[in-house]
Formats: C-alpha cells, sequence, structure tokens
C-alpha cells in the first residue's frame, strides 16, 4: 500500500509539464538536475542553523542589546499560588469580574490582590526586550546574507530583467551547485523557523506567520522537486529584500533610536511595497500564470504553485495594510512607537506601572475596602503598584 501511494504521489503528470517524465530529468556526465532526494539534507542543516541561531542570539545578540541601549523592564514575580497557577493556564489568564471574585474567596484574598496576582502573572509571559533584539538580530544576519548571497549568484542572470526567460529550456535546466546550497540554506531556514514557534516571541500576526511558514516551505519543496528553481529564487529575493528592513527596524524600536528607526521603518515601508505588491505581481505572478502558458500545458504542479503564491500575496497585502496603519500613526504622533508590519505586539509597560500613573493622576481612588494592606492587615502581600 505505501509503494501504491509513494508511486502516486510523484507522477510525473502531477510534478511536470505535459510530455516530460522524470526520465528527462536523469543526470548525465556533465549535467545535474535538482531532485527530491537532495533535500534530505535539510534534515541535518536545519539543526545546525538552530546551534547557530541559539549562538549568533547570545554571543551576538545580547552584548549588542546592551550596547545599543536595550534594557530589560523591572518585573516583580507573582507569589507562588497553586489555585491561581491552575486558573492561569487552563482557564483564562484575564479572569473577568465574577472570576475574580469567585478566585478571591478561593484564596481569601482581596480581588484587588488577585488582580494584581494576575498582572504580575501575565508579566512573567511577555518576552523581554533583550530577547526581542536578539532574536531580530540573528535574522537581521540571516536575510542579509541570504539576499546578498542570492544577489551575487544570480547577478549575471536575465531572469529579473526578462523574467519570461525564467521557463527557458523548462524543465530541464541544469543546476548549478551554488543555487543547491542557496536553495537548502533557505527551506532550512524555515523549517528551523517552525521548529521554533513555541519558543520564538508571539506577535499578533501569529496565524499569518504559520501560514506563512508552511507555504514558504511547500513551495521551496515543490519548486526544487518540479525544477521551478529559477521562479523560486526570483521569489525568494524580492522577500527577502524587505525582511532585512524589517528585523533591522524592529531593533531601532527596541532601541528606542527614535530618528534612525523612524528613517529606517520608511525605507521598510518603500522596499516593501515595491518588492511584494509591485514587483512581485509584475515579475512572478505574472510569469507564472500567463508567460508559462504560451510555451506549455498547465498541469497540476501549474495550479498548485499558483494558489501557494496567490495565498503569499494576500499575506504580503494583509501585512501592508497594518504597515499603513503604522505609517499613519507615524504621521499622527511624529514617532514609530510599536512593532512594524504584523509584528506589532503589546507593549511591555506593566500593569504595575499603569496603576502607579494613575494612582499619581489621581485617577485611581483609593475607597477599595479590601486593599488591606494599607491599613495593616495581610502581611508579606505585596502592593500593586
Amino acid at each position: 500500500m505505501l509503494a501504491t501511494l509513494y508511486e502516486s504521489f510523484w507522477k510525473a503528470e502531477y510534478w511536470l509539464p505535459p510530455g516530460y517524465t522524470w526520465a528527462d530529468l536523469e543526470d548525465s556526465d556533465d549535467i545535474t538536475y535538482p531532485h527530491p532526494k537532495d533535500l534530505l539534507a535539510v534534515v541535518p542543516l536545519t539543526f545546525v542553523l538552530l546551534v547557530i541561531k541559539y549562538g549568533s542570539e547570545r554571543i551576538i545578540g545580547l552584548p549588542l542589546s546592551r550596547v545599543m541601549g536595550v534594557h530589560d523592564p523591572r518585573r516583580i514575580k507573582a507569589t507562588p499560588n497553586p489555585i491561581l497557577e491552575s486558573f492561569f493556564q487552563t482557564q483564562n489568564k484575564k479572569p473577568k469580574k465574577d472570576e475574580l471574585s469567585h478566585l478571591a474567596s478561593q484564596c481569601s484574598l482581596s480581588v484587588r490582590q488577585i488582580q494584581c496576582w494576575f498582572r504580575r502573572r501575565r508579566n512573567q509571559e511577555r518576552p523581554l526586550m533583550s530577547k526581542k533584539f536578539s532574536e531580530s538580530c540573528w535574522r537581521f544576519l540571516f536575510y542579509s546574507t541570504s539576499f546578498f548571497d542570492g544577489v551575487f549568484i544570480f547577478y549575471n542572470e536575465t531572469w529579473f530583467g526578462k523574467p519570461e526567460t525564467v521557463w527557458n529550456g523548462y524543465p530541464k535546466q541544469p543546476l548549478q551547485p551554488a543555487i543547491y546550497w542557496w536553495y537548502l540554506l533557505e527551506l532550512s531556514f524555515y523549517f528551523s523557523l517552525l521548529l521554533t514557534l513555541s519558543y520564538d516571541v508571539k506577535r499578533k500576526d501569529f496565524k499569518e506567520q504559520v501560514v506563512h511558514h508552511f507555504v514558504a516551505v511547500a513551495l521551496i519543496l515543490f519548486s526544487y522537486s518540479a525544477n521551478l528553481v529559477h521562479i523560486g529564487a526570483l521569489v525568494l529575493l524580492l522577500h527577502d529584500a524587505s525582511d532585512i528592513f524589517m528585523e533591522a527596524c524592529k531593533m531601532l524600536i527596541y532601541t528606542k533610536w527614535r530618528l534612525a528607526r523612524d528613517t529606517v521603518f520608511i525605507l521598510f515601508a518603500m522596499v516593501f511595497f515595491i518588492c511584494r505588491l509591485i514587483l512581485f505581481p509584475i515579475k512572478v505572478l505574472h510569469t507564472t500564470y500567463y508567460a508559462f502558458l504560451t510555451n506549455y500545458q498547465a498541469f497540476f504542479g501549474y495550479y498548485f504553485a499558483n494558489v501557494l503564491l496567490m495565498v503569499l500575496q494576500g499575506l504580503n497585502a494583509f501585512w501592508f495594510f497594518l504597515i499603513l496603519r503604522m505609517f499613519y500613526k507615524l504621521l499622527s504622533d511624529g514617532q514609530v512607537k510599536n512593532d512594524v508590519r504584523s509584528d506589532t505586539e503589546e507593549q511591555d509597560t506593566s500593569d504595575e506601572q499603569l496603576d502607579m500613573r494613575q494612582q499619581r493622576s489621581g485617577k485611581l481612588q483609593s475607597n477599595d475596602t479590601i486593599d488591606t494592606r494599607a491599613r495593616g492587615g495581610l502581611k508579606g502581600w505585596p502592593a500593586c503598584h
């Protein structure tokens, strides 16, 4: 049964244009073609990248964050409480009013103290600024290396100026060793992102990021197996270009370098718009949808690849909408206050600090009869700031 499924999965009509078989892509003495089995090298390379990632975050990212003035906020840990911890982990991290009252009666604490505990516990879940900076630093280093390596490899090719030439000789297009290793590096990177999803900083567009990573992996796997490497290279280069500026902007947001941050954000928005919303449709989507059909008949792989590319473009449109919102804030407030693209996330300002500001401004009333610590009750319970 498994053998039958394997043969059905690798039927040539799914992967190659009509009239071609896998035999046409067999290596000869001087010519090498892409083969799906080549991608097995991704497994060890992915783990190598993970080691490099964690090493660079600690050896480069953390020291650089201190040099650039990134400061982690002071956070007070929540007092250990099994009942509240169980509720926090299994039910709700932001309990409602009736839930707060029920928990207060269970723990023999005031509602105010329960609120304080949950605020401090939520703060413990938030990643530190130095972690965010280090993660962005690693991605900035990777995208920069990948993009400039790609430019160096492909600068003599005509694909960008004349994208229709990506189909010259398709599917019998020989594979260059440099392209193979560059493609392998990109695929390994996206696999590493999938493996570290639960450990990396979670942002507001987490679901969109998961979809993007799966689409990217599927596109790279399929394009290599079907020898669509040339068009795949265009897709990767156009996306890596804007990712460099995105990660640089995030790093500057964490450092509070206002002028540099706003300048890089504007550059990022321009590069994102040009590369993903202008060049990507013109150079890639038009080429894969229309130029391909001038010389070849449609097949399953044609539809599959174009569906994935359209999903990718839908995500680009979604993220650019968020960028426009950030740009509007830049014009109205005079600065970029938060993270960019869909990587925007809630600020790390603690709820205790917000309460303190409210108390100083007189907005927080002191008639909370259950705040007994100020009256000498419940000694040892930390004040909620």
